[in-house]
């Protein structure tokens, strides 16, 4: 009996293993004592953006701080907190703390913070951390783990944003990087963002630039059934028509996001949309090989 038990046991750990099992995000008893991290490196960009790399993908469990589980307010603590940067460990208190800055002011770093609550517009409820060209990573209670979002593409984020908050300590760096987004095209886990580099692009013929304009510019789309896109690329004025019949000639789908900056017209080519991220994945292997090898995938909520 007791070699019946054995291999039940060990059948069940088997099965756990292929299917993937994740820890449940709202355990019964979660754990609230805190996990002060170990300080490991010195508080800069170019560390944070070794730990985004390493966790993207993480799941997502309530009242945890990591170093393998995190929720959203967790995560940001974990971040900072393993470059010798105090916070508080929940949202609504870290948001409290640094220096307070507008959207427009926002650095790779810096920590922004939603009321997602309807009940309560003005609580704070989520946390994440800024990367540039209006890009965040956070613990989505949502996705259950460690996630990209966009506040530009995102109606739902965009709505909901209300402190931005800084804690590194201050560079003369420039503000939210042209390039950034370039390191979207990937979607593994290891493929993530590092810190931005800070240097002016130029449109050039036939060639997608990735340009940001302020959140208060931008027109969101209608809301559409599916919400993940294959983004060809940002444009100077409207993508060329050679490049749109391109698309048509693929039999792909196509819809652009125009806003204005400084009086010039700039608008993001999509292909789409589609219903799971899986479908998304599988047509960006064709519009990499036929259209722009560049293409990545992007979520609109």
């Amino acid at each position: 009996m007791k070699q019946i038990v054995i291999f039940s046991l060990l059948g069940m750990a088997a099965v756990m293993l292929m299917t993937g099992c994740k820890p449940s995000p709202y355990p019964k008893h979660p754990n609230y004592e805190i996990k002060k991290p170990e300080v490991r490196y010195a508080p800069d960009r170019e560390n944070l953006a070794k730990m985004v790399k390493q966790l993207q993908g993480s799941p997502y469990v309530w009242a945890e701080e990591g170093p393998n589980y995190f929720d959203c307010s967790g995560f940001t603590y974990y971040l900072y907190g393993s470059m010798g940067i105090e916070i508080p460990r929940v949202a609504r208190e870290q948001a409290k703390v640094g220096k307070r800055i507008k959207v427009e002011e926002l650095q790779y770093g810096d920590l922004i913070f939603f009321a997602t609550d309807r009940h309560h517009p003005r609580k704070i409820t989520h946390v994440g951390m800024y990367l540039g060209d209006g890009w965040f990573t956070h613990a989505s209670t949502v996705k259950k783990e460690v996630v990209y979002s966009n506040l530009y593409t995102s109606p739902y984020y965009k709505k909901r944003l209300r402190v931005c908050r800084r804690y590194l300590p201050q560079t003369n760096e420039q503000v939210a990087s042209q390039k950034t987004q370039q390191v979207w095209a990937a979607t593994q886990p290891a493929k993530v963002p590092s810190a931005p580099q800070h240097k002016t692009q130029t449109p050039q013929q036939g060639k997608a630039i990735v340009i940001k304009a302020p959140m208060k510019e931008l027109q969101q789309p209608p809301a559409r059934k599916g919400n993940y896109y294959v983004q060809v690329g940002s444009f100077a004025g409207r993508p060329k028509s050679s490049l749109l019949h391109l698309i048509d000639r693929n039999g792909l789908p196509y819809r652009i996001l125009s806003f204005g900056k400084n009086g010039q017209s700039i608008s993001k080519l999509l292909i789409g949309p589609y219903t799971t991220r899986a479908k998304a994945l599988e047509v960006r292997k064709k519009v990499r090989a036929k259209i722009q090898k560049d293409a990545f995938i992007a979520e609109i909520r």
